[in-house]
């Protein structure tokens, strides 16, 4: 691939602009911008998760393509009509979404996020997913967005609230519950 970036900096976007992948150039704050821009955050969120040690070989390899795969939405997104996610890629977050859930007892109670290191961190990052989201639905209501990308992020937030559940079990047995009346009164 060689050096593609030989200098970080290059001082073209000291004007509040930036460049997209056609050469064009938007607005820092563009609803195409914060779109990429929250992609990239639920991708470094995803990392956050891969990152603590120990985690079942099965949620690495998937997150790991998750990875690859929010990588590519954020190239598709940095140039206007381009499309690289199909439906296939939210299918396949919905059949590892079947798979980790099949041996989840059902879900009667609101959980807290939180549990240990892998579980909180993927917590947040199924909340930044979510926020993905969103960005990607504001930028859909002004400019055209494939339908695949913005089915790819719910079901990602889903799966990774999937996997929190995984991970709870994982690093300390049970979720935290939400408990309406914690005997406090007003």
């Amino acid at each position: 691939m060689g050096n593609r970036l030989s200098r970080i900096y290059t001082r073209t976007g000291d004007d509040g602009t930036t460049g997209l992948g056609d050469g064009s150039r938007v607005a820092k704050d563009d609803a195409r911008i914060e779109a990429i821009g929250a992609v990239d955050e639920t991708n470094s969120a995803v990392g956050a998760v891969l990152a603590v040690p120990g985690l079942p070989e099965g949620v690495t390899a998937c997150l790991n393509e998750v990875q690859h795969d929010l990588f590519d939405l954020g190239g598709e997104l940095s140039i206007p009509g381009h499309t690289l996610l199909t439906a296939e890629h939210a299918l396949h977050l919905e059949q590892a979404l079947d798979g980790f859930n099949a041996a989840l007892p059902p879900l009667k109670e609101f959980i807290l996020p939180g549990g240990g290191p892998a579980t909180a961190a993927c917590h947040v990052a199924r909340a930044t997913a979510r926020r993905a989201e969103r960005r990607l639905w504001r930028l859909a209501r002004q400019q055209n967005v494939s339908p695949a990308a913005t089915a790819y992020l719910n079901r990602l937030s889903d799966l990774l609230f999937v996997l929190a559940r995984v991970l709870v079990r994982h690093e300390r047995g049970s979720e935290v519950l939400w408990r309406r009346d914690r005997g406090r009164t007003p």
